[in-house]
């Protein structure tokens, strides 16, 4: 049998796998510039403003999902050397990323709405 911890955890982690790559785009297309894995990382520290919640987007996590969307045509990325490190790799969206953003965001506003009304139950409408 799971106990609580368990199974919140087990829920918290496939809930932000789920929800990651339109994080990453939101913060992407937010800044309105292309950005690199560590910008992003921080970024998402920024806006979370939960420091508990840094250890959900680390920024090595986060490269699998970005290369993910690369080769799905939704982002693209230029590689640009550093003047304080190795070569750093930026990443922007493409036209269709931007399609793609907007219809993400009507079916997360959709599922978190019916998610809101089940939660609420029939006494709270």
């Amino acid at each position: 049998m799971m106990n609580t911890d368990s199974a919140n955890r087990k829920f918290e982690k496939e809930l932000k796998s789920g929800t990651a790559a339109l994080i990453l785009l939101g913060v992407i297309f937010a800044s309105g510039r292309p950005m690199y894995g560590y910008q992003i990382t921080k970024e998402i520290e920024t806006a979370s403003g939960r420091p508990e919640e840094k250890h959900l987007f680390r920024q090595g996590a986060l490269y699998p999902v970005l290369r993910s969307m690369e080769r799905s045509g939704i982002l693209e990325s230029e590689i640009e050397p550093s003047v304080s490190g190795p070569p750093r790799r930026y990443y922007s969206l493409t036209e269709d990323g931007g399609k793609i953003l907007e219809d993400w965001k009507v079916t997360w506003q959709n599922t978190k709405d019916l998610v809101d009304d089940i939660l609420k139950g029939k006494d709270d409408v």
